[in-house]
Parts: C-alpha cells; structure tokens; sequence
C-alpha cells in the first residue's frame, strides 16, 4: 500500500518506516530462519523474489506495512537504518464484506530485540495509525497456537479469543474498536510522533522509492 511510503511513526522505543528496497537484504536474512518461517507459515524465498515480494506488497492495495527499527540503534549516527531493523507489522484487508476489518501481524526477528516491550508499542503505534488513517473498525489477530507469548500480548492489549483451528494449529482473537478503545489507544499513543520518512536523519526524502 502506497500510503505510507512517506510515512515515519517515532515512538519511545521503536520507529516504524515504510518497506523499501534497501530493507529487502536483512529482511531475507530473517526469512531464512526455520522458527521464523515456522511463526509466520512463510516458505523460504529467493532474494529476487523477496525483490519481488516488496513491490507487491508496497503496490498492494491490500496490504500495509511497516518496518520495525530499534530507535535506540535508529538515533545513533554510526548504525545504519539496515542495522536498527528488528521486525515488521503488517495490516491486511481481505474481509470482502467489510473493508474496515484489518488482519494485524507482528514479526520481530531480531532475538536481541524480544522481551523489550517492542512488540506492545509497535501493536498500539500500528492500531493508532490504522484508525486515524483506514478508519478501522476491527482488528483480527491469527497467531499459532505454540506462540502463547503472542496470544498473551495480544489478550492483554485487549484482544479476545474467537476460535481455535485445530487443522491450522492457530487461535483467531478480535477487538472491535469502540468509541472507548479509541480514547485509549489516542491516550497510550500519545507521545507518538508522525513525520515524513527520510532513511537518515538530516538524509533526502526516500518515500518516492518502491
């Protein structure tokens, strides 16, 4: 989706940037792990196609996504942005019936960056950024059933359980978003800072890249 192809989304411990072609080197490093491929149901794919994979994805009207950098990591002058990645989320809107339904899909990759609250800002930035921006009215959640750190994240966000696939080995959680969920999430997203995305600071504008 070209939306956000300009877009940065500053929080207290991680930025989100658009996915760009830079991005695609590390991200097919990542892909490469046998945990990861099993945690997101993905197949292993070739750098060209993960090539490919990108442009579709920022091409794809569907489709939603952010890179997730360590801002720590993101702020200090002798790291680049390839080296601040940790993780992507991701919206999808495949519900026929109501195109303010959105899928919600969190990956972060990078060991060193687990267990930091990275995954809870990034849910919230991600939520904040889909209601304000594609009028979301229902996030749904499809996690693996083996991943109960994830299921527990998403519960405590507020997220209920819908149903349990026991031929796909996942649990589908839901959180309708209600006139209160939104006086929340504007309060726990306060400090974020919207702004339009450069790969460095002080750098020229990239958005315009696929």
């Amino acid at each position: 989706m070209r939306l956000n192809e300009q877009t940065l989304l500053e929080g207290h411990k991680v930025v989100l940037v658009p996915y760009k072609k830079y991005h695609v080197p590390r991200y097919h490093e990542w892909m490469k792990s046998p945990e990861l491929q099993q945690l997101t149901a993905s197949e292993p794919l070739t750098m060209d196609q993960e090539y490919e994979m990108q442009k579709s994805w920022h091409l794809d009207d569907n489709k939603l996504t952010f890179i997730v950098l360590d801002k720590v990591k993101w702020q200090d002058p002798d790291i680049s942005e390839e080296d601040s990645m940790c993780g992507d989320v991701n919206l999808f809107f495949n519900d026929a019936d109501d195109s303010s339904v959105a899928e919600i899909e969190i990956m972060i990759a990078e060991p060193s960056c687990r267990g930091k609250g990275f995954g809870k800002e990034v849910l919230l930035l991600m939520m904040q950024y889909g209601i304000s921006k594609l009028s979301v009215s229902k996030y749904v959640a499809k996690i693996g059933m083996e991943n109960q750190v994830s299921i527990k994240m998403f519960t405590k966000l507020g997220f209920s359980q819908v149903s349990i696939s026991e031929v796909f080995q996942e649990v589908t959680l839901d959180y309708s978003i209600t006139d209160e969920v939104k006086g929340q999430l504007a309060q726990q997203t306060s400090h974020m800072i919207t702004q339009q995305y450069a790969k460095t600071i002080g750098d020229v504008c990239h958005g315009s890249e696929d």
